[in-house]
């Protein structure tokens, strides 16, 4: 009976391990997904003040084309649009992971250990003054 219960509880771990990691990736997704949209940014705030009949300059598919400032802006705000969009579906889906995770928190009774022993505030202030020791300065 004990390794029937054993079993169980590593199949609870390994799920909810699961179910962090699951988060984990939403999170990283949603934080590129966001470097993608400021970059567009900075691409539309650069080409936007320009002359629409302009050269300028597109990669599709791995092929850098040549268009004009007219052609390309619009397609730059369409894809800026899109991504906002789908950060706003993982936005979603990340709340509804939280709150599963919740949920089996207190369905299982999980709890996590934050670290193995707290350090007392002396040696926590002595680590500090022997980190800063490093400091070397050059001749004046």
């Amino acid at each position: 009976m004990a390794s029937k219960d054993q079993i169980n509880e590593q199949t609870i771990a390994n799920t909810y391990a699961a179910m962090r990691s699951e988060i984990n990736q939403i999170y990283f997704k949603i934080t590129e997904l966001e470097m993608e949209v400021n970059e567009h940014n900075l691409v539309i705030g650069a080409i936007e003040p320009l002359d629409p009949t302009r050269r300028c300059y597109r990669m599709v598919g791995g092929v850098l084309v040549e268009r004009t400032v007219k052609e390309v802006l619009p397609a730059v705000k369409r894809n800026k649009e899109g991504i906002e969009e789908v950060i706003a579906r993982l936005n979603e889906a990340l709340e509804k992971k939280k709150k599963e995770l919740t949920e089996f928190e207190l369905k299982f009774k999980i709890r996590i250990r934050r670290g193995e022993r707290e350090e007392s505030g002396e040696e926590a202030s002595a680590k500090k003054e022997g980190a800063a020791q490093g400091v070397l300065v050059g001749p004046a």
